[in-house]
């Protein structure tokens, strides 16, 4: 006698598959992951989306000639190599095996936990941040200086956020790509944080001096120089 597969599990096995396209045999490990990185992708984008899309309505376009031809597309493309790991990870994890990571379970939702904390932080910063975000080294025609909330620690609480968000996401995906290109990003902006500084130093003078004698860059200051 042959045994038919019942027509609401066949069902579920379909749509199973239409998600994990890689293999009904690596399901159940891969997809719990893939959904807490989904999550976590749509949420930074929904944060950080919403709150320059805020910025450039209220404060208008801002120029990037300051920034320089080579900062500007060597950090893009940083940016876009990690993001767009994360991406076709989220479509199929199978197409970026090549460079995964044999971490424990434990590890993983590690990640997934700091992500929860770094989404936490981002919405903070960016909430104190307000009209003032730009993705250039420019400052806004209407450009307050920032000291409150997690600014109030440090200098620059955006990049650190971003830098820990890249950290979880690597860990989420145990994905040795989506790390490197994080890390590159992350490297050209601490070389460009000098040029930010500086453009900031010029809009705001002695005010921006003793808010750098106050905090650190981005790990909080012991002491008060």
């Amino acid at each position: 006698m042959v045994l038919r597969q019942a027509p609401a599990a066949g069902a579920v096995l379909d749509c199973l598959r239409l998600w994990h396209p890689i293999g009904a045999s690596t399901v159940p490990d891969e997809n719990p992951y893939r959904f807490a990185m989904t999550a976590m992708f749509v949420a930074a984008i929904a944060i950080a989306g919403y709150r320059r899309v805020q910025a450039a309505r209220a404060g208008g376009h801002v120029s990037h000639a300051q920034e320089g031809r080579l900062m500007f597309f060597s950090l893009r493309a940083a940016g876009l190599a990690a993001w767009g790991g994360v991406i076709v990870y989220l479509v199929n994890p199978a197409w970026m095996a090549w460079a995964s990571i044999p971490l424990s379970s434990a590890v993983r939702w590690a990640g997934a936990v700091a992500a929860v904390v770094c989404l936490g932080l981002l919405a903070w910063t960016l909430a104190h941040l307000g009209h003032n975000l730009t993705d250039t080294v420019a400052t806004r025609r209407e450009h307050t200086l920032v000291t409150s909330g997690p600014y109030r620690i440090v200098r620059h609480p955006f990049y650190v956020s971003a830098a820990l968000l890249f950290a979880a996401a690597t860990l989420l995906t145990a994905n040795w790509f989506i790390g490197l290109a994080g890390l590159a990003a992350m490297v050209l902006l601490v070389l460009r944080t000098s040029n930010e500084e500086a453009r900031l130093h010029d809009r705001f003078g002695e005010a921006y001096e003793e808010y750098q004698r106050r905090t650190g860059r981005f790990m909080p200051r012991l002491r008060r120089r």
